[in-house]
């Protein structure tokens, strides 16, 4: 049997104390995982090692594979006995075999069999009550190798370890939460610069938009389109889900609506143009609800609700609200989907709001929704009021609903007043 090297000389605790400073000489975590190995081999004089962390799933992640002569070994899940890794996770205990080929607890594992796997030394890598993953030494040639003494120095080595693995790993979590993090602030940025934040001048009409993402970024969007003729057209949509699939999802829509609006006739031909092309530009299953009305020059507009909110329309003769409801289904859903449009008369003091499902949902500390009834309510008591003014009531009104809850959806309005 070979002779074990000792590289370092002098007391275990020294060993441990230096082992401690060149582990945590670095926070990046591979660079710390390799010195880890590389340590712990020259430790006990081990032929091969492998450091397996937990990943998100419940699996292992094999993050560090060396020999001894602190070399990479490719493809590490196939050159290791899972069954003692399964013992040792299970247990949360460390686990010694003189000689795996002979132990009735490995000996008719394949990969003990298959890779001829004799001595083996693994331990959980474990921080307090919680387990990282485990480190895993073997010598394939001679059995009896390793010792009692060196599985508690080896556990010993491990438990510093792992401390040094975790604030490597929280600092690569830190670094790529603030990678991330500015990705989605350029992401909201590039998103609001989609949104319109100068209102149009329309002959006629009186408009206020807001748009309030739940997230850094968001599935709403409105729009304001002019059309060749003059007229214009006003949109609101949702794209049911939310974060970054939804942004960029978003951004596909709100092309893609405004493409096809280019190209058509009838209101409702260019939707149904536009979810045919979101239906073939896309694999997911993310739905998308949305409105869309068309101003001319006369007090009559044209809408088609794609699966969307009702709009409210309030009809200041009657002093009543209206809903504008479905004409057809949402987008991206069925590419041969047909959509109807209808007409209504606005006349001087009357209104539209548009909105997502973002204004009623909201949700205070005590879990009640702010609801349609108080929404409408609120539209009704500020009915004589200009378009911003209705806006900024039902913001107000949603925020002192809600308290410090945090946005659930997210909440985007849109008033068209006749003035």
């Amino acid at each position: 049997m070979p002779e074990k090297p000792t590289p370092v000389s002098g007391s275990r605790f020294e060993l441990l104390y230096q082992l401690s400073q060149t582990f945590n000489a670095s926070l990046d975590l591979d660079e710390v995982l390799d010195r880890v190995m590389d340590e712990v081999i020259a430790a006990v004089g081990a032929e091969r090692g492998f450091v397996a962390l937990k990943d998100g799933q419940g699996g292992l992640d094999f993050r560090s594979a060396r020999g001894i002569e602190h070399t990479s070994i490719e493809d590490p899940e196939s050159q290791i006995s899972h069954s003692v890794i399964e013992e040792v996770l299970q247990n949360e205990e460390p686990v010694l075999t003189h000689d795996a080929q002979s132990d009735d607890r490995f000996s008719d594992r394949a990969s003990v069999l298959g890779l001829q796997l004799r001595s083996i030394l693994c331990t959980p890598l474990k921080l307090k009550d919680k387990i990282l993953g485990v480190i895993y030494v073997d010598n394939r040639i001679f059995s009896g190798f390793f010792t009692d003494a060196e599985l508690e120095l080896f556990s010993a080595i491990a438990s510093s370890a792992a401390v040094a693995i975790e604030n490597a790993r929280l600092y690569e979590i830190a670094v790529e939460k603030g990678r991330m993090e500015r990705e989605l602030q350029m992401a909201y940025r590039v998103q609001s610069s989609l949104i319109a934040e100068d209102l149009p001048s329309f002959p006629g009409w009186d408009f206020a938009a807001s748009w309030q993402p739940a997230r850094e970024v968001s599935g709403d969007f409105y729009d304001f389109i002019p059309v060749d003729d003059g007229g214009l057209c006003l949109v609101i949509a949702d794209v049911t889900d939310k974060g970054m699939p939804a942004a960029l999802f978003m951004s596909l829509t709100r092309s893609l609506v405004r493409a096809s609006l280019d190209q058509a006739g009838a209101l409702a031909q260019g939707i149904a143009r536009a979810n045919a092309l979101i239906c073939a530009d896309s694999n997911l299953s993310m739905p998308v609800t949305l409105f869309l009305c068309r101003l001319d020059g006369d007090q009559e507009i044209t809408y088609v609700n794609a699966g969307h909110n009702p709009t409210l329309h309030y009809d200041a003769a009657k002093n009543q609200l209206n809903k504008l409801t479905r004409t057809g289904m949402f987008l991206g859903f069925d590419e041969g989907a047909e959509y109807g449009q209808e007409t209504v008369a606005l006349k001087a003091g009357d209104f539209l709001v548009f909105y997502t499902d973002g204004v009623p949902d909201a949700v205070n500390q005590h879990q009640e929704t702010f609801g349609m009834e108080r929404f409408q309510r609120v539209i009704a008591e500020n009915h004589t009021a200009a378009a911003a003014d209705i806006l900024t009531s039902v913001e107000n009104a949603v925020r002192d609903f809600i308290g410090d809850t945090a946005l659930y959806d997210d909440l985007t309005l849109l008033i068209a007043k006749r003035t």
